[in-house]
């Protein structure tokens, strides 16, 4: 079965049907996120993509472009199927933005990204009211933790990549400035060791998703309790997590944040926003050390 294809768009405009990719390599000290959208009913596609660097800068660029197919390419960014919930091929050539000194950069990549579970259905553990109330964010969704490998070239500067990462895909209607909150966070201990959780907050109530893969099988969680200390701009800088999970179990994390890109989303009005701090963050989990996004999607209004 595939079920990474493009789905059918509704009759929403905020319709969005979205592939999105991260890793961390940790020898080189690199991090990257990106992801393609497509608002097949806005005729756009968005798209971001971003790379933290070892010397402490952010490059990226989050950019919208013309809606003609359904290819997942946008802004010289470019995802290929290869193997159905298996593999895909990056790539992207073209100029990305130092935010160091806000001048444009050469980057290239070539990277491989092959899966190390199954695939992972939030409706394993997201049904009825709770369902219902997460439909103003994509509320089909699916979660797989993987390998990326592949060439980067920054500049000058020659890469070779090999990190664990995340990809995600989903589809539904999304309005980026519903949520009151989203948490979204994923870790990779090592290449049989990984979580991912969701926690949505909106007027109505939370929800709570997401993953542990141990032992060779996706454990679905129930509930997530997240205590997070934020800097005075409001920037997430630490959290502890218990995860209970289908089996009755809970798994204490404790998390710092690395390193953080903010992002902001405005309102198809133009009179709401909201950020988003996709962050590198450090994980301990049962003695275990790990690294993944952390993903805090925070209204400022």
């Amino acid at each position: 079965m595939d079920t990474d294809i493009i789905h059918p768009s509704g009759g929403n405009i905020e319709w969005n049907e979205s592939f999105y990719f991260s890793f961390y390599d940790k020898k080189n000290d690199i991090c990257a996120f990106m992801r393609i959208g497509l608002k097949q009913n806005k005729c756009l596609k968005n798209m971001f993509c971003f790379f933290m660097m070892p010397d402490g800068a952010h490059i990226g660029l989050k950019d919208d472009d013309k809606y003609d197919n359904d290819s997942l390419v946008a802004k010289n960014l470019k995802f290929n199927k290869i193997t159905p919930e298996k593999k895909w091929n990056l790539k992207f050539d073209g100029k990305l933005i130092n935010f160091a000194n806000g001048k444009p950069i050469e980057v290239s990549f070539d990277f491989d990204f092959e899966s190390l579970n199954k695939i992972f259905d939030y409706r394993d553990c997201v049904s009825g009211i709770k369902e219902k109330i997460s439909r103003s964010v994509a509320s089909e969704h699916l979660e797989q933790f993987g390998k990326a490998t592949g060439k980067l070239k920054v500049g000058d500067n020659d890469y070779s990549i090999n990190g664990l990462g995340e990809r995600d895909h989903s589809w539904g209607v999304r309005d980026w400035n519903a949520p009151k909150m989203w948490i979204w966070l994923t870790c990779q201990f090592n290449d049989k060791l990984a979580l991912n959780v969701t926690k949505l907050t909106v007027s109505e109530g939370e929800v709570d998703a997401g993953f542990i893969h141990m032992d060779g099988k996706n454990i679905p969680l129930m509930k997530a309790v997240i205590d997070t200390d934020y800097a005075s701009d409001g920037s997430p800088v630490k959290f502890t997590m218990d995860l209970h999970d289908k089996n009755g179990d809970v798994h204490r994390v404790n998390a710092r944040i690395i390193k953080n890109v903010k992002l902001p989303f405005t309102s198809g009005d133009g009179k709401k926003q909201s950020t988003m701090h996709e962050t590198l963050s450090e994980y301990e989990m049962d003695g275990k050390i790990g690294y993944g996004i952390a993903e805090y999607l925070i209204r400022d209004f």
